[in-house]
């Protein structure tokens, strides 16, 4: 197995190639204006310090949110072109399910806890996990205010609002090197991944002005 893995739902622009055991090179920037920038670079430079050539990756591994629009379809589209051309399946992993699973990795184990990005308008996009780090709710998207406090919380989004959880902190962002990890173990586990789609879970910012008069040829 030789897994390219990539994430543009949050701020970080992030990349890693995953052996099937291991990760063998990651990279990650914060930069939430300029994912369709970074985003080639960055892969680009994990194939090369990997030393692997992209025709002999078995598959592609990509964050589908949720996360906002502009961002998020940078990863998801590039991830749609390269598995086309290089003829491997693409396959989503919930970016919530990604950080968890670096939060588990780096310790957060033995009690329940919830993911919590920024949503931005004042929100966040969420998700809650059992002790093992299974998803039991979410993802979904919602004031933190409507939420009952959350007293063990990781990800930018908690530590936004520390009424809601408080106690709240790293990892902020996703890592690609986790979300590879992540792919890697349900594939090997013979469990199927999500398909290449976002999960926006609202709709985009631009909307069609109201009183909107279509034009038809004369």
């Amino acid at each position: 197995m030789l897994l390219l893995a990539f994430d543009t739902a949050t701020p970080a622009v992030t990349a890693a190639v995953h052996d099937g055991t291991a990760v063998l090179a990651e990279t990650d920037q914060v930069d939430a204006r300029r994912h369709g920038e970074l985003l080639l670079p960055a892969i680009d430079r994990v194939l090369r310090t990997a030393g692997v050539d992209k025709h002999r990756l078995t598959g592609i591994a990509v964050g589908v949110g949720p996360g906002p629009y502009t961002g998020l379809r940078v990863g998801l589209v590039t991830a749609a072109a390269l598995g086309h051309a290089l003829g491997v399946p693409v396959h989503g992993v919930c970016t919530l399910d990604a950080i968890a699973h670096a939060a588990r990795t780096a310790g957060l184990a033995g009690e329940p806890f919830t993911v919590a990005t920024d949503a931005r308008r004042k929100e966040v996009y969420w998700a809650s996990y059992d002790a093992d780090g299974r998803r039991t709710e979410g993802p979904a998207v919602d004031r933190p205010a409507e939420l009952r406090p959350r007293p063990r919380a990781v990800g930018a989004g908690a530590l936004l609002y520390p009424d809601t959880f408080p106690g709240a902190h790293g990892p902020e962002h996703v890592s690609a090197g986790a979300l590879a990890d992540f792919a890697a173990g349900e594939l090997a586990a013979g469990r199927e991944l999500l398909p290449n789609v976002p999960l926006y879970l609202r709709r985009p910012d631009a909307q069609v002005p109201a009183g909107y008069k279509a034009v038809l040829p004369a």
